[in-house]
């Protein structure tokens, strides 16, 4: 159309003909947007399954090994303390506790018994200072809880193992008074305790 032919109306044509394509090119980006958004949730939300799965599978291997090497330690700890004096002569594991009105509840992972000593084992994969600093707390709770349900004069003492032991575990572990076990393959120790070291009572 040449500069001679332009009318007003064919001006008009022009602008509402430049407005249907805009918005048909509007609709086409917000169908292509919602399409995409679609399709990034669905990823999401699949995502998010597997992330489930694994995190469930990985703590049911945690569960696992940390019960296989409860299993592993039972037997050979008891020779390991009699070794230290200790008249411990047999265990019980995965120990339930709760004191239902003051909001106490655990678990301990291993009891050694020696008359009216208890030795409370602490078990884990890879141990840390932060298990140890649980363990301490626990080992309060569990005082309390054998003082509400049999008024027991038991004293205990408390030991940490893992298959995998920090250097820094170990440490705090005798700065407190625990005693420390390693476990791996078939070998488990007991790890030499510095001069002055004396097992914490609870």
């Amino acid at each position: 159309m040449s500069a001679q032919q332009l009318t007003y109306e064919g001006v008009l044509e022009m602008f509402r003909e430049t407005d249907r394509r805009m918005e048909e090119r509007s609709a086409e980006f917000d169908r292509l947007m919602k399409n995409q958004a679609a399709e990034f949730d669905r990823r999401m939300q699949k995502t998010e399954l597997q992330m489930e799965r694994t995190s469930k599978e990985v703590g049911n291997l945690g569960n696992n090994v940390g019960r296989m090497v409860e299993h592993m330690l039972g037997e050979k700890i008891l020779e390991k303390f009699q070794a230290l004096g200790y008249t411990v002569d047999d265990y019980i594991r995965n120990h339930l506790f709760s004191v239902k009105k003051l909001g106490i509840r655990g678990e301990i992972d291993l009891i050694l018994h020696d008359g009216d000593i208890s030795i409370l084992v602490e078990v884990k994969l890879m141990l840390d200072i932060a298990d140890v600093r649980q363990f301490i707390e626990k080992l309060k709770e569990f005082r309390v809880y054998a003082d509400a349900r049999w008024k027991d004069t038991t004293r205990f003492i408390g030991a940490v193992a893992g298959a995998v032991v920090d250097d820094t575990a170990v440490k705090f572990a005798h700065e407190n008074g625990l005693y420390t076990i390693v476990q791996s393959g078939e070998a488990v120790e007991i790890v030499q305790t510095p001069e002055g070291f004396k097992a914490r009572e609870w």
